[in-house]
């Protein structure tokens, strides 16, 4: 079967699955080589699963790498034994490569069954993926008490990293020709964009043509799922933009409203002006210490005349 990225499961990885929900392994882990899903590593139990979990999982995970894990408990349902699929994506690991797994991600669990699946987690670092970190993330499921906003915005987060990534995708809205005077009316005021302007000026009797990007961000009007996935594209697409389209951005610049572009003020991010602290003139001191030895002049002596 086939995803938005092209990546298909090979026929290793169908047969392993299929011997995996019989209950003959523990353990998988799953790479993506070759635009194919290929089984890496199997175990088989060696105790419970809590015993196994930790040198079985945290052994295996690499810093700048990102993987699937597929890990059996010894709990069933009706379909068989139950899994947690763990989404390995740490955060030194390069952009595309997450992005590339955050896509492959729906493929691999239909592969397997999403049935069997009983818990999905999502790591970034050990400690989210370790046994104590599964603990923690059930008892979170389970709690029925309210949240705070941070801990509602958290949970928000991790869902939006969970969700089916297929139609996330980055597409041209529109093109349209456009002065600086209707500059702030392309930008929306309940939405992100991201914004590529050909900035026609002038500057020290120079005519010049500058590519600005403007990244709008219109604060808490948006969902916190929408302020987090494109914070988290930006640089992705400015590397596509730099490195592959060779297109020279002459400056880059966040804004929360499209009033903010005005024509001074792209003029002064664009051309920022230089302040230069004019130091006044000190007169320079003399060497200390070095005046040369001091002369001691004594008044002359007076000569006594001699008496008979």
């Amino acid at each position: 079967m086939s995803h938005q990225t092209g990546i298909q499961a090979s026929e290793e990885v169908k047969e392993t699955f299929a011997r995996a929900r019989n209950g003959q392994y523990r353990f998988l882990k799953i790479v993506i080589e070759n635009e194919q899903l290929v089984v890496e590593c199997v175990k088989q139990p060696g105790s419970t699963w809590e015993k196994d979990y930790d040198s079985f999982i945290l052994a295996l995970l690499e810093d700048k790498q990102p993987c699937y894990l597929l890990y059996r408990l010894d709990s069933r349902n009706a379909q068989g034994y139950e899994w947690i699929f763990i989404a390995w994506s740490p955060d030194h690991s390069p952009v595309r490569q997450k992005m590339l797994y955050a896509a492959t991600r729906a493929t691999l669990k239909k592969e397997f069954g999403g049935g069997h699946i009983k818990d999905e987690v999502f790591g970034t670092n050990k400690d989210d993926v370790s046994l104590n970190g599964y603990q923690k993330y059930l008892m979170t499921q389970s709690s029925t008490a309210p949240l705070t906003t941070a801990e509602e915005e958290l949970r928000q987060i991790k869902i939006s990293e969970q969700i089916d990534m297929n139609n996330e995708i980055i597409v041209l809205a529109r093109t349209l020709p456009t002065e600086i005077k209707d500059l702030p009316r392309r930008i929306p005021k309940n939405s992100a964009r991201y914004h590529f302007f050909l900035y026609k000026h002038s500057h020290e009797g120079d005519y010049l043509e500058s590519i600005v990007f403007i990244y709008s961000m219109p604060g808490y009007v948006c969902s916190i799922r929408e302020r987090m996935l494109y914070s988290s594209c930006k640089s992705h697409l400015l590397e596509i933009a730099e490195k592959q389209l060779w297109i020279q951005i002459t400056r880059k610049i966040e804004i929360d409203d499209g009033d903010e572009l005005t024509a001074e003020f792209l003029y002064e991010e664009v051309h920022p002006k230089r302040h230069a602290h004019k130091q006044g003139f000190a007169k320079p001191k003399g060497p200390v210490g070095k005046r040369g030895i001091r002369r001691l002049i004594r008044d002359p002596v007076e000569t006594e005349t001699p008496t008979d």
